[in-house]
């Protein structure tokens, strides 16, 4: 099995969501998040005074999928997340050893 995390932004979560719904996936975990890439932030101007703004807004998203699904949710999520524009995020894979189910005991494929 493999973790998917992919940060994106905000604006596209549900473009994603769609995205992996659409091949299969049941469920994710979303989280807010800020931070900054190559990016770095911006300057705003708020009552005519300038200030930095270091870390930018982005939402983490997790997918735990059976490794014959990683790769279509992988393209999927990065065709429902491109915008074309700096800061449009990352994705990263990582193996999963085990996954239970709380309620049921239920492990592995089952769990998930």
């Amino acid at each position: 099995m493999k973790k998917i995390e992919a940060i994106i932004k905000p604006f596209k979560l549900d473009e994603v969501k769609d995205a992996l719904h659409d091949i299969g996936l049941q469920g994710l975990t979303v989280v807010e998040a800020k931070g900054f890439g190559r990016q770095k932030g911006h300057t705003e101007l708020y009552r005519g005074a300038e200030y930095v703004v270091d870390f930018l807004p982005k939402v983490k998203i997790e997918v735990i999928c059976d490794d014959a699904l990683a790769e279509r949710a992988i393209e999927a999520i990065m065709a429902a997340a491109r915008t074309g524009r700096i800061g449009d995020g990352k994705i990263f894979v990582s193996d999963i050893q085990e996954v239970i189910r709380i309620r049921t005991g239920e492990r592995g494929e089952d769990a998930v």
